[in-house]
């Protein structure tokens, strides 16, 4: 067992914090559903109570870090300094229907050396208030479940995978690309799911309840977290031409490398 960090303490009591204020919001929810109006506007506000908890409680733990968040934006810190990247209600569409699969995801990015350039994601917490589960991550020093140790599945045939996506929606997303994409994997593997949160995709990816994953046109607050997780898992993860960087968002296939290569295959070939 990984001591946990001072840093990553700090990252799951805010994710607690506003947690535990996001269980309370969602269980208001099914009072709401008679109005059109009503559970939008109270999910907006949800949303944007969690993300002020959350900043409130690392701005207090380091106050010359920076923030990239979903609902303020960018918040410049000091000089030199890292910055968290925070998405206080990953699922917002499920929290909405009162489906109880959701997300709060804050990740660390530091600096380049020498460069105002932003470069390591060192850090990561992937919190579900509804299961009370903490995936966290820290460079070199693995992911995990609370205290125990997480590991990408070890499957390598895509006939046994479990393949994990997003699926575009109304004015989100090229459902064109994802057809073509869906047409060469789907037949080929074990099962494909649509669960509604990408930070707990990845986040179950490392915990082996998935074997991959893809996903394009999310932000970088949806899967700064999950990438590094992932990887820490002993995952990969890779754009859709199979670069890897820090963060993915526009593009993301994730697995474990065997898998990985297999899929990726597939998705280019269905792209060319």
């Amino acid at each position: 067992m990984a001591a946990i960090s001072g840093l990553i303490r700090v990252m799951e009591k805010a994710a607690r914090k506003a947690g535990g204020r996001l269980r309370r919001d969602f269980g208001e929810i099914e009072h709401l559903q008679v109005s059109r109006k009503g559970p939008a506007d109270f999910v907006s506000k949800a949303d944007m109570r969690a993300e002020r908890a959350i900043y409130d409680e690392l701005l207090a733990a380091r106050p010359d870090w920076g923030f990239e968040m979903e609902e303020a934006g960018t918040i410049e810190g000091k000089d030199g300094m890292p910055r968290w990247i925070v998405d206080p209600l990953d699922g917002t569409s499920n929290f909405l229907h009162g489906i109880p699969h959701f997300a709060i995801s804050i990740a660390v990015q530091e600096r380049k050396l020498g460069s105002d350039d932003w470069g390591d994601v060192t850090a990561a917490v992937v919190y579900n208030p509804v299961t009370d589960e903490t995936f966290w991550a820290e460079k070199t020093r693995g992911a995990w479940l609370h205290d125990g140790r997480l590991r990408v599945s070890s499957r390598r045939n895509p006939s046994e995978a479990l393949i994990a996506t997003g699926i575009p929606v109304a004015g989100h997303g090229d459902f064109g690309e994802w057809s073509k994409i869906f047409n060469a994997i789907g037949p080929n593997v074990a099962g494909i799911r649509r669960f509604g949160a990408a930070s707990l995709d990845l986040a179950w990816l490392a915990a082996g309840r998935f074997d991959g994953f893809w996903e394009s046109g999310l932000k970088d607050w949806d899967t700064a977290a999950g990438c590094l997780i992932v990887r820490e898992a002993g995952g990969f993860v890779s754009d859709y031409r199979g670069r890897s960087q820090q963060i993915h968002s526009k593009q993301v296939l994730a697995a474990n490398d065997q898998l990985h290569s297999k899929l990726h295959k597939m998705l280019a070939n269905a792209l060319k």
